[in-house]
């Protein structure tokens, strides 16, 4: 490893560019994935002309970044693919952190494809960055249980922590000039997490019911699974699995009972607790049954 110091090139959110500077570090250059996010403002106000809000990862950035010294790339939260060039130029040094337990879920949804493929935990998992999305070797992971009721939101809020945590962790530790250990993945093991389509979103109520009640919860509150009701379109924010429901009824059919919507799937049902129409309004519990009961089914 380099004797010489520390100087990081950090790509990703803010939060993670101010923790770093907080421990010590010395951030040569950060380059912010969004402009909206939590602690821009901030970071602006520390890193100074040292900030970039959503830069281009080109030659003339990459000479620019070398040239104020980094000598280390680190991405947090980096939602695009770091050009090969800018991997060359590191030569391995290199450090990113992604929200799951790879080789399982690679790509830029993993949080969503945990969830509806019933995981029962995932976690976060540091490792060097490579051309390819999330191959790069495993330096550390954490795990974290996947709760039943847990929604993609909540879920990637949990990860917050453990993925800072690790990523604060393993600097120090290079920082201090200890060779980290590096496990290459298994490509056995590997399963992708891709981008989400619409056709990914739209309830396809043959399935079980437990089935369409992950998917909705991996999506949940945004962008949100979708189904019509009526002529409406709606989405579907929170559901309870139901054992039972009225042979009579298809598939994607509806009945009411009393204050309670509630909708066949293909094995079992789901009951409607809270869906959010087109005009971003939401509707709770007996608002729902209303709803339903005045359209035409689902």
């Amino acid at each position: 490893m380099s004797t010489e110091p520390l100087r990081l090139a950090y790509v990703g959110l803010p939060l993670g560019a101010l923790l770093l500077e907080r421990d010590g570090h010395d951030l040569a250059w950060v380059g912010l994935s969004r402009r909206d996010s939590l602690g821009t403002r901030r970071a602006q106000r520390v890193f100074g002309d040292r900030v970039a809000v959503t830069p281009k990862l080109d030659g003339p950035t990459l000479r620019r970044v070398r040239e104020q010294g980094a000598n280390y790339l680190v991405s947090w939260f980096w939602t695009k693919r770091v050009p090969p060039a800018w991997l060359k130029s590191f030569g391995g040094q290199t450090l990113g952190v992604h929200p799951s337990l790879l080789p399982r879920h690679r790509g830029p949804d993993p949080i969503f494809w945990a969830i509806d493929a019933g995981d029962a935990v995932t976690g976060v998992s540091a490792h060097r960055l490579e051309v390819e999305y999330d191959v790069g070797d495993v330096l550390a992971q954490r795990t974290v249980p996947i709760d039943d009721d847990v929604n993609g939101w909540k879920l990637a809020k949990r990860l917050d922590r453990p993925s800072l945590a690790v990523l604060r962790d393993l600097l120090g530790r290079v920082r201090s000039g200890d060779a980290l250990q590096a496990l290459p993945q298994d490509e056995n093991l590997a399963t992708e997490a891709p981008a989400l389509e619409d056709d990914d979103l739209s309830i396809v109520w043959s399935w079980d019911a437990s089935r369409i009640s992950r998917r909705i919860r991996a999506a949940s509150p945004w962008p949100g699974a979708w189904t019509e009701v009526g002529e409406t379109l709606v989405t579907l924010v929170r559901v309870s699995v139901r054992d039972a429901a009225p042979a009579a009824l298809s598939p994607g059919e509806a009945w009411v009972d009393g204050d309670r919507a509630f909708v066949r799937c293909g094995s079992g049902a789901l009951e409607l607790d809270v869906v959010r129409l087109e005009d971003d309004r939401v509707l709770r519990g007996a608002q729902v049954a209303r709803f339903v009961e005045a359209s035409q089914g689902i």
